[in-house]
């Protein structure tokens, strides 16, 4: 392996004043560019990204990867005042790429396919010609005006959420496998002649046919149809959804030729985002340990800051209060780059924190591990392989991001899906106890005590919900879990600290709940292989009927799940 990158976002939330962050991007349209204010932001900026770039290059980064290629290439479809911003951050990147570049980093610029503003997307008006036009001459800008850049990391299944305001917005612009091919095939010949790197990711969200490129097999091979370059790289997430636990390494790295990257996740949003420990050492070091007989593994992306939309706000490697990200940053790096063992990572960063008792750290971490897969997650739930439309079912149900669900429909899903009830209480409960240990060891070794108090709590909510969840009688454990939501929301209130939501509902369902099974059969599928039913039903009529619904009663989708992220209606185009 030769690539070892981080992402490095940071500095550019220090002053973001937003209670639930999109952590997707750089926040653009919140940057103050105006003078004086503009001076005094990207000066700070600049004090965070020298702290940021010196620390990861110390510890053995070699690459960071910042957001993004629209706001660095003026065009003269754009209108005049856009042409102005980005000379704007044009300035303000050079200073920025100095800093970088003398601590040894290089440098890789996302971009979105395609990101527009309201004149370019009059110009463009669907047009994919126009479109790859406008591609080819922002590429070709940035990389005559900034030689530093190392390459350009495409997202092509994913785009901004319904909350991102500003300048840019990007959408989703290619929607089959043939599209994204001929993109490649445009734009590869610049890049080789620039002898700069295209990395392609293949995270999609289940939007449109190409909505499968991260698992499918056929997709996957009609966009990378005579693609052989050495100046390309594939970018996979580890597991075939997003960052949980509990899944396989992504069969694609065994069969694929091209050379790739695997993408990892240090600051786990889906994980408390280092609210608490939420230690993936074990996890990662099995993944490495398999990859070893994977031909073209060429480095690593770790995700140390992006990611959800959520109002835990730490930034590692800049406070701190990152401490847990910074240990599944450096731990990931050895474990990927130096072929260590977790055992022997941990002791390494002791080190570096002055941590007297390695051994004692350690077993904080292992039960660290145990209570965050068997209380977090629902072990009989999250080792099942599921796939609904064009994506693999999250292994999280009950818990996402920093919203815990409690409600009749939840209930009714979980129980349909787990065969020993009884068992996963008291497992749960079994979990909640480690916490007490994990407790005690961080006071011997005066770490952060209050994180994994901030841990119980949450977690206590948890073991109740699943005894809501589970037990045939829960009228008591609703009563339990009301005092226990009061007693959380007082003991972190908004602006101390930022909590987990919890949506609490125990009203009955409006359906008979005998029909939950019958429509998980219809709708989920064990196999990755679509089948009849699929071809007939959930991939055409069902998002046809789901656009439907939400035109005649708009408020039949809960509100967060219609404006968070891209919303729920994206897994149904």
């Amino acid at each position: 392996m030769e690539l070892f990158l981080i992402d490095a976002i940071g500095p550019f939330f220090q002053s973001h004043d937003k209670q639930r962050i999109n952590w997707s991007k750089i926040p653009f349209h919140q940057l103050r560019i105006e003078q004086p204010e503009r001076r005094k932001l990207f000066d700070q900026i600049a004090h965070d990204m020298e702290t940021f770039a010196r620390r990861v290059s110390t510890v053995g980064y070699n690459s960071i990867s910042l957001d993004d290629v629209a706001h660095l290439a003026p065009d003269t479809w754009y209108e005049p005042e856009i042409n102005k911003i980005i000379h704007i951050f044009r300035e303000e990147y050079r200073t920025l790429f100095t800093i970088l570049q003398a601590y040894g980093l290089e440098i890789y610029i996302t971009m979105d396919v395609l990101s527009f503003t309201p004149q370019i997307k009059r110009i463009i008006a669907g047009n994919r010609k126009k479109g790859l036009r406008l591609i080819r001459r922002q590429i070709e800008s940035v990389f005559s005006h900034f030689p530093e850049i190392k390459g350009i990391i495409f997202r092509i299944g994913e785009c901004d959420g319904k909350d991102v305001k500003g300048d840019f917005k990007s959408e989703l612009f290619l929607r089959s496998s043939r599209q994204v091919n001929r993109l490649l095939r445009e734009l590869l010949p610049i890049f080789e002649s620039y002898k700069r790197t295209l990395i392609l990711r293949n995270w999609t969200i289940g939007a449109y046919p190409v909505g499968d490129f991260i698992w499918h097999r056929r997709t996957t091979a009609r966009i990378l149809e005579g693609i052989d370059s050495p100046n390309f790289i594939l970018s996979m997430k580890y597991g075939e959804s997003d960052f949980f636990r509990y899944l396989p390494l992504n069969k694609h790295f065994f069969k694929l030729k091209v050379k790739k990257i695997v993408e990892l996740q240090a600051r786990r949003e889906y994980e408390g985002c280092g609210e608490y420990p939420s230690f993936i050492g074990w996890d990662y070091q099995n993944y490495a340990r398999q990859l070893d007989s994977a031909a073209n593994i060429v480095g690593i992306s770790v995700w140390c800051q992006t990611g959800g939309w959520l109002p835990f706000r730490r930034r590692t490697y800049l406070e701190a209060s990152g401490i847990w990200n910074e240990l599944n940053s450096y731990v990931t790096l050895k474990i990927f780059r130096e072929r260590v063992s977790v055992e022997q990572a941990v002791h390494a960063y002791c080190s570096l924190i002055d941590c007297t008792d390695p051994k004692a750290f350690l077993e904080l971490l292992r039960l660290d591990d145990e209570v965050i897969k068997e209380l977090l997650y629902i072990k009989e739930v999250a080792e099942q392989k599921l796939f609904f439309r064009r994506v693999r079912i999250p292994p999280l149900l009950s818990v996402y991001w920093n919203t815990i669900f409690i409600n009749e429909s939840t209930r009714c899903v979980l129980l349909s899906l787990v065969k020993s009830p009884e068992e996963s209480v008291k497992t749960g409960y079994e979990a909640l106890k480690k916490i007490d240990t994990m407790k005690q060891i961080a006071m011997d070794l005066n770490l952060p005590v209050d994180d994994i108090q901030f841990m119980a709590d949450t977690f206590e909510i948890l073991a109740l919900a699943r005894s809501y969840y589970f037990l045939p009688d829960n009228d008591k454990e609703q009563q339990k879990i009301k005092k226990a939501k009061r007693s959380y929301k007082k003991r972190y209130p908004k602006e101390y600290r930022p909590r987990y939501r919890i949506r609490s509902s125990y009203k009955p369902l409006v359906f008979n709940i005998r029909f939950i099974p019958v429509l998980i059969r219809l709708s989920f599928r064990r196999k990755r292989g679509y089948r009849i039913v699929d071809y007939l039903f959930t991939l055409h009529l069902l998002g046809t009927l789901y656009r439907l619904l939400v035109y005649i009663k708009p408020d039949i989708i809960p509100k967060f799940a219609r404006k968070q992220a891209m919303g729920i209606g994206a897994i149904f185009r």
